[in-house]
């Protein structure tokens, strides 16, 4: 009995045995419960008068609640892809990015399963902060470990996130450390930040994280397609009772939101009492602004003042606080909660003789989301900003510092950030010197700067760096970039690099950058090698790819060679050996040039090794080019046969790709087949491109018909098209019904489309209402655009009115662009009202155009 029970202690893990497993981070895969990794309670379905209880809980040892039986989509398919390769031994990445309760974090737990079975381990930095934690033990994660980076945005979107990217980057591609796999998860509005390219001569925030996530973004769509549908009714009717009580409730295709119950927590936030509400809207403002995920009673408490009016004030009972504590801590469908009570567990206590911190409190995902669309023009109050300095922890302070920066707020961007500093935050001291300098305070600045430096920021070294070698002590400026990179963080190095470069200093821009790379960061090297490129110094360009390869990164070889492809035979030549060097160090993108090269010479064989080559390194494109060559070469069979293949590895357009070229042929049937293919996999452009082929065949009612069986199941593409179609065949009342349509199912696309074309054919009533339309649907891009059109044919007023109702619908820029116009026609008093609201909700670049303005007009 007692070597059973030792047993049942290691695969649970816990006792002597398991405790002995402490060298490598993480444990093992079967040990982990998918609800510690943040996998969603999913509502309880009511039990049934009859029969079994349902399912059982197929996740192993964990706390009480099931897990409804996964349903695969398209998404699950490419994400497979990775893990298998991680399973063969090349280390990968995957980012799956979609909107709150998609089913981002249990596709990557579903995705793990088959390595648990192989003994695969997973980390998650966690402790003490999610960034601390990663920064810490990244360069001690061993092989065969899956490092879990659920809610992405929490290690790459403050001052260490750069870092954090580059030690990922690292960590893929240090062949000894193979096999690993990261995977992580992302709201699209931080893909977006990351993945936004720099505007010329401006700074460029997340160069490293931008890198990083390049090819490794899976998006999910918001609902189950009919395919997603269907399987989900079989689950249903083999038992699943979860998964029958969500498709019984909805018919909008957002199961998982179901699941997760937003629903119903949106019901009872938009119904609460005023304390509850005030409670979840201190905790939405939080959240938006940047604090961390869990908030302290303390601050809860303190906040919740300035968001109750006098009146809700004066009606509140003795308890009235703990009233809206329990209120918002109740369950919702099962273990959902509006508010979820945080324990610090006694393990994660610095000593057990310290007093146990107080409690803290994490709001539910989907209200955090809807707390930053339907709040996001609205600036916290007073004991909000209050609470938070006299409670937030120094990382949430520095956040909301810069949001309090942003919304003009300089007392408080001050005071947060000197509290953060007074904690001991060496970036909150590099914060506060950026808020005192841009008040004028240039030489308490710098002494900040460098008291941040002294203390181990890298960031104020970084920034220091810069600023002594704009002032000529270029010696200094590089022994504090060094010191930068020698605690990890080489941007110092980089950005001297190109400075250098730039004044025509080659030799010590080489030497800078070459001290990037043995820090481990060859950017600079790369970036070094295309500038001299385009300036023509081919031979040192080449020298500085080549020594980048040798550190690992063949991105400045292939950079090269698409620069000489577009020069003479002689360049072209050139091009093509360095895209060999490349692809000999498995560079993907190099291979699928080469690919493309063989088969152009004719060896189809060799091309097809290059492509698949290329495609398991993450370009499936290459498969792609190669169907679509062999499809012009009237080789069909091997086309249709070469685009499954790149599905399989992740492109789903391969289908229509050949699909376009046969219909281009004439070859309508086989296109069509190819379409209805696509279609069938799951592809909503197959059944836009379905829906034009019955146009253009005489069957408008099909073609309707598919448009709004395509809607029905959560795809608007189609819809959307027939809407442009009908447009321009005159039929404007079946247009907008199309258009509609297509809207509701989340593409308001169509309407900004058919608002402008009226817009262009003088109906400019119609194009208002229908960009109003847009506009009530979550768009204002189209009533800006009509603005544009109408102050670009001299209609000031007119652009004025469609600019104000793209404000009054949340558009802080459009908001921003009215306050500058009522400054030009004079109405000083409405433009600083503008540009006020404009800065609460975060855009402060009315104020400063203001500014500008008024001062060239000597006001």
């Amino acid at each position: 009995m007692n070597v059973l029970l030792g047993l049942l202690e290691t695969v649970y893990g816990r006792g002597p045995a398991a405790s002995a497993d402490t060298g490598a981070l993480g444990r093992p895969i079967r040990l982990w419960d998918p609800y510690d990794l943040e996998v969603h309670f999913a509502v309880e379905a009511p039990a049934p008068g009859y029969g079994p209880s349902g399912p059982r809980d197929r996740n192993g040892p964990g706390r009480t609640g099931t897990l409804p039986a996964y349903v695969r989509r398209p998404h699950d398919e490419h994400l497979a892809t990775v893990v298998e390769a991680a399973d063969e031994g090349h280390s990968g990445m995957a980012v799956l990015v979609g909107s709150s309760s998609t089913g981002k974090t249990r596709a990557c737990w579903e995705a793990v399963q088959p390595l648990a079975a192989l003994g695969w381990r997973l980390w998650h930095p966690f402790d003490p902060t999610r960034a601390e934690a990663a920064l810490a033990d990244l360069h001690r994660v061993e092989p065969r470990t899956v490092v879990w980076l659920n809610d992405a945005q929490q290690y790459l979107g403050d001052e260490s996130g750069e870092r954090i990217a580059a030690a990922v980057h690292r960590l893929l591609t240090e062949v000894s450390l193979s096999p690993v796999l990261v995977l992580g998860t992302l709201w699209p509005e931080y893909q977006n930040d990351y993945m936004a390219l720099p505007r010329p001569g401006g700074p460029d925030p997340h160069p490293q994280a931008r890198a990083l996530l390049a090819g490794r973004l899976i998006t999910l769509p918001d609902r189950f397609d009919h395919i997603a549908i269907n399987k989900a009714r079989a689950l249903a009717a083999a038992g699943d009772r979860q998964l029958a009580h969500a498709l019984q409730h909805t018919d909008s295709g957002r199961l998982t939101q179901f699941l997760a119950g937003a629903p119903e927590l949106l019901r009872r936030y938009e119904t609460a009492d005023p304390p509850v509400r005030a409670l979840l809207e201190v905790a939405m403002d939080a959240r938006r602004l940047g604090a961390g995920l869990h908030l302290p009673v303390g601050f809860l408490e303190q906040a919740v003042d300035d968001y109750l009016s006098d009146d809700d004030y004066d009606d509140l009972a003795v308890n009235w606080l703990d009233q809206a504590f329990g209120d918002v801590t109740s369950p919702v469908l099962g273990r959902l909660a509006l508010l979820r009570r945080i324990r610090p567990r006694p393990a994660r206590r610095p000593s057990l003789a310290e007093p146990a911190p107080s409690h803290s409190y994490r709001l539910a995902d989907y209200l955090e989301q809807h707390g930053r669309r339907s709040r996001a023009r609205l600036c916290p109050p007073e004991s909000f900003w209050q609470a938070a300095h006299d409670h937030l922890t120094p990382e949430s302070l520095i956040n909301l510092a810069d949001a309090a920066r942003m919304r003009h707020r300089f007392h408080w961007a001050e005071q947060l950030a000197q509290r953060a500093a007074d904690s001991g935050n060496t970036d909150a001291l590099a914060r506060l010197a950026e808020i005192r300098r841009v008040n004028g305070a240039g030489g308490e600045a710098d002494q900040l700067l460098r008291k941040a430096a002294d203390a181990g920021s890298t960031a104020a070294l970084v920034r220091l760096a810069v600023i002594r070698h704009r002032a000529g002590h270029s010696e200094e400026a590089e022994a504090l970039a060094q010191r930068a990179a020698d605690a990890g963080d080489t941007r110092g190095l980089g950005r001297l690099a190109e400075i250098h470069e730039a004044d025509g200093n080659r030799k010590q821009a080489e030497e800078l950058a070459m001290r990037a790379a043995a820090a481990g960061d060859t950017g600079p090297l790369v970036r070094l090698a295309e500038i001299r490129e385009l300036a023509g110094a081919t031979q040192g360009a080449e020298r500085l790819g080549q020594l980048a390869a040798k550190a690992g990164d063949t991105t400045a070889l292939v950079r090269l060679a698409a620069i000489r492809e577009t020069g003479g035979p002689t360049a072209r030549s050139e091009a093509q050996r360095l895209y060999q060097r490349a692809g000999r160090v498995g560079n993907a993108s190099a291979l699928a040039r080469l690919a493309a090269e063989r088969e152009t010479a004719g060896r189809r064989e060799e091309a097809e090794q290059l492509a698949r080559r290329a495609a398991r390194a993450g370009q499936s494109f290459a498969l792609v080019r190669l169907a679509e060559m062999r499809e012009a070469a009237g080789a069909y069979k091997e086309a249709e046969t070469l685009a499954q293949q790149a599905i399989e590895a992740g492109h789903r357009f391969a289908l229509i790709r050949i699909a376009a070229i046969r219909e281009a042929a004439g070859d309508l049937q086989g296109a069509e087949r190819l379409f209805q293919q696509a279609a069938e996999a799951g592809n909503p452009t197959a059944v836009a491109r379905l829906v034009e082929m019955k146009v253009a065949a005489g069957d408008p009612e099909g073609a309707e018909h598919l448009a709004r069986e395509a809607a029905a199941t959560g795809n608007p593409s189609a819809a959307a098209r027939l809407a442009d179609l009908r447009e321009a065949s005159g039929d404007r009342e079946g247009a907008e019904k199309l258009a509609r349509l297509s809207a509701d199912a989340g593409d308001t696309s169509a309407l900004g489309r058919l608002a402008e074309m009226r817009e262009l054919t003088g109906h400019r009533e119609g194009a208002a209402r229908l960009a109003q339309q847009a506009a009530q649907r979550g768009s204002t891009t189209a009533l800006v655009r009509l603005a544009d059109m109408r102050e670009a044919a001299g209609d000031q007023e007119g652009a004025e009115e469609l600019a104000r109702l793209a404000a009054d619908a949340g558009d802080t820029h459009a908001m921003a662009r009215v306050a500058i116009m009522r400054e030009m026609a004079g109405d000083r008093r409405q433009a600083d009202q503008l540009a006020r609201i404009a800065a609460d909700a975060g855009n402060p670049s009315a104020l400063a155009r203001l500014a500008e303005l008024r001062d060239w007009a000597g006001a």
